[in-house]
């Protein structure tokens, strides 16, 4: 599984990629977490707000910090 966390690095970016990697470890799934901070490549998504969560090349979260329980539940499918 590949997690993509879009965003420049703001606050709420940072935010993001520590509750996915929480997720990851409380869900007990094998993961490569991935932060994204290019913004051509943030784009090439179709995604115009961030931080922003991408599973297997799936957009899940735009313009907000998931809830914990929401990234548990994309990827333990």
């Amino acid at each position: 599984m590949h997690i993509k966390v879009l965003g420049p690095g703001c606050a709420k970016c940072q935010q993001t990629e520590k509750v996915v990697k929480e997720a990851v470890a409380e869900a007990g799934v094998e993961a490569f977490v991935e932060k994204v901070t290019d913004l051509m490549k943030i784009a090439g998504y179709g995604v115009f707000g961030t931080p922003a969560v991408i599973v297997d090349e799936e957009v899940k979260c735009v313009g907000k910090i998931p809830k914990k329980e929401d990234v548990i539940a994309w990827i333990k499918k």
